[in-house]
């Protein structure tokens, strides 16, 4: 999952900045259709999702070692660890463990339609939590949101799929984004006081830790003697569509903004569309891009602050 556009300034787009926003967008919306391949493989979610975050952690390791030699940390204390190893238990493994396990029985496009409503749920927990005022184009956005996912989610009912399957695996992921909300408002109480991305690349590795003992505690050895496409998918997860996207995105929105971040990052689900459709075989029908223009313009109608 992508990490929420922090309000920014007054930014004039560049085309290098545009341009990273564009391929972290990208990278992570390819996510989904890796994993689905990989599922053609027999392989479950917890071993996917292990294989990914192992091959993902060096990479943070050394963010983590850089950051700290780089910038001295600021003045933590056991409770601010404390506070880290939940949210990244819960914002990185829980919320991408739900994920991983919707995925087994959705398209790869509608997971990204109901993973990208995430501000809309980050709006209504801060006016929950928060007691931030709803204002009128925040009610405007979260109708039509929700009406589009609503729309998507009857087309994939009478697409002729399983009902109960397109239920079980629709609730698991809107639970995920559920959580990563609640991750996004929670870190930002906190992230300052260790750096975003030394504080990113701590709750990696919690996230990391938890997987591993996970696929440990639930298979032997032996499930790892798996087909070699299955480490080469997880390893290209772990780099084009964990590691670098973070990256990008991190360096992407220093030089063009959130609004103009949360305009290019908004191809995601249309990026997952199309290639659900070509790897996968995903149908792609006109309601379906009717339903996701909506959450599109609801969400950009979010996540787009006025300056």
């Amino acid at each position: 999952m992508a990490a929420s556009p922090p309000a920014g300034g007054h930014h004039h787009p560049s085309a290098v900045g545009t341009t990273l926003v564009f391929l972290a967008a990208v990278g992570f919306s390819i996510k989904a259709i890796l994993i689905k391949i990989a599922y053609g493989y027999g392989v479950d979610a917890a071993t996917v999702l292990a294989l990914r975050m192992l091959f993902s952690a060096p990479f943070f390791v050394a963010l983590a070692i850089w950051q700290g030699r780089s910038s001295p940390p600021a003045e933590v204390t056991l409770r601010d660890w404390g506070t880290l190893v939940l949210l990244g238990f819960t914002g990185y493994y829980l919320a991408s463990w739900l994920d991983f396990l919707g995925l087994q029985y959705v398209s790869a496009g509608f997971e990204r339609l109901i993973l990208f409503l995430y501000p809309t749920m980050v709006v209504l927990l801060s006016a929950w939590f928060l007691r931030e005022r709803i204002r009128g184009r925040h009610m405007v956005a979260l109708a039509l949101s929700y009406a589009g996912i609503g729309i998507v989610f009857v087309e994939q009912l009478s697409a002729g799929n399983a009902q109960d399957d397109i239920v079980l695996g629709g609730t698991l992921i809107f639970a995920s984004a559920f959580i990563y909300s609640v991750y996004l408002i929670g870190s930002s109480k906190i992230i300052h006081r260790f750096g975003a991305v030394r504080f990113t690349a701590w709750a990696m590795l919690v996230s990391t830790a938890v997987a591993l003992i996970q696929f440990l505690a639930t298979h032997r050895m032996a499930a790892l003697d798996l087909p070699l496409p299955v480490y080469g998918l997880s390893l290209t997860m772990a780099i084009v569509a964990t590691v670098l996207p973070a990256l990008f995105m991190s360096e992407g929105l220093r030089r063009v903004g959130a609004n103009h971040a949360a305009l290019v990052g908004s191809i995601g689900p249309v990026v997952t569309l199309a290639l659900g459709w070509a790897f996968l075989g995903e149908r792609v029908t006109w309601l379906q891009v009717g339903g996701a223009a909506l959450v599109l313009g609801g969400v950009l109608l979010v996540s787009l602050r006025r300056t």
